[in-house]
């Protein structure tokens, strides 16, 4: 199906196929046509499904046919968890936006700089925000520009804005905004506090949730290796090279280990920038900017390139360190495998992890074969796990699982 049959504007349609989209993914079918009505919304589809697009393109439309007024009115609030998706979400909807008959001002905010240039940029006012919410509180705290006037709150990536800690920063954003306005609330999972926002929040709202089926899924290769955990930096080098991987991704625990695994890649003679919270901003996106020009052949991230940063034809990932939680694991290898490309994860699974990974496995269904990789078999054995500990963030034993436990 055509984008065109919904309901879309032909400028929106030829700014959707000059970026490359070839037709509507399925999040894209079901929300499109109910924002399009006004219905709230709450989508839920996995990670790379096209999220962004369903709630842009008929956030645009309904925006172009709004009448102008000087100072331009903030019709539309879209709130989200990172600096690096604020960034992405700006440059989504400004590509998705060049062609329409009345332009559309996109005003994109985030902390880690300086607010003036964001002030600056909010003369005249605009259309669109797209903020993270500390910094759009600042903003309004310098009277830069006022909620009153928006009709339109997206919320992207909901479950991440709850997991960062900003349910203080949510509760009074939704306190200055008018009553009688469309919601839309968009993520890949929603654990219980999200389900209770959205109670809160939406009304009436259309439930688009794309269940991924095998046929859809991303063509992502799982490998599990197995290792000693202070040889795990040797076996990447060494997979780096004789794998001939033109970008990798690799995830650890810390920033501490960013820059430690960084730097002895770079001695290695392996170009490799660490990505963590602590740089600059200026130093993210420049990272950012140079791996996706292949200018960086590794970059080493915490979970903060987790979500929401979307690097073209990106064909490996590496969990250096096993992600805290069967979520995270399956965000983080998301970001290769991504609009119909494969890709490659690789997981490098210690003695002290192989359990956790087990639970990985056991709760997103899956069942990787370990691996061994000659001159790196590891030599390290298991220490019993205590009874009674999960292994992953926000999950208990069950009433089977310590049955079980009490049976060995």
């Amino acid at each position: 199906m055509p984008f065109q049959s919904l309901g879309l504007d032909p400028a929106l349609v030829r700014a959707a196929t000059d970026k490359g989209y070839v037709a509507p993914t399925a999040i894209q079918l079901e929300a499109i046509p109910a924002i399009l009505q006004g219905r709230d919304v709450l989508g839920a589809a996995q990670t790379g499904s096209g999220k962004t697009a369903a709630f842009s393109l008929p956030l645009l439309q309904r925006l172009a046919r709004e009448p102008r007024q000087s100072p331009r009115r903030l019709l539309a609030l879209i709130l989200v968890p990172t600096r690096e998706l604020a960034a992405q979400v700006g440059e989504s909807m400004r590509g998705l936006a060049q062609h329409l008959p009345v332009p559309v001002k996109i005003a994109v905010a985030f902390g880690g700089v300086s607010i003036n240039p964001q002030m600056m940029a909010l003369r005249g006012g605009a259309d669109v925000m797209i903020a993270t919410p500390g910094r759009l509180l600042d903003l309004i705290d310098h009277r830069a520009l006022r909620l009153s006037t928006v009709s339109m709150l997206v919320l992207d990536e909901a479950d991440r804005l709850f997991d960062l800690g900003f349910a203080e920063e949510l509760g009074r954003i939704l306190a200055l905004l008018p009553k009688q306005r469309q919601n839309l609330m968009f993520s890949a999972t929603f654990p219980q506090a999200i389900q209770s926002l959205a109670d809160g929040l939406l009304r009436d709202p259309v439930r688009v949730e794309v269940q991924s089926e095998a046929a859809e899924e991303p063509a992502i290769l799982q490998r599990a290796i197995e290792v000693d955990a202070e040889r795990r930096t040797q076996l990447l080098r060494q997979l780096v090279k004789d794998s001939a991987w033109t970008r990798v991704l690799v995830f650890v625990a810390t920033k501490h280990a960013s820059e430690i695994v960084a730097d002895k890649l770079r001695k290695a003679g392996i170009e490799a920038e660490p990505f963590h919270g602590l740089l600059s901003q200026g130093k993210r996106t420049q990272v950012l900017a140079d791996f996706k020009a292949s200018r960086v052949q590794v970059v080493v991230a915490t979970d903060l390139a987790a979500r929401g940063i979307d690097v073209a034809q990106l064909p490996v990932v590496v969990n250096y360190d096993l992600p805290r939680s069967a979520v995270d694991y399956v965000h983080r290898i998301g970001r290769t495998g991504r609009a119909g490309e494969s890709g490659l994860a690789v997981s490098f699974v210690s003695a002290a992890t192989e359990a956790h990974f087990r639970l990985i496995e056991k709760r997103q269904g899956l069942n990787v074969p370990r691996e061994r990789v000659a001159g790196f078999e590891p030599v390290e054995t298991a220490v019993p796990a205590p009874a009674g500990t999960g292994g992953i963030k926000g999950k208990r034993p069950s009433k089977k699982d310590k049955l079980r436990a009490a049976a060995r």
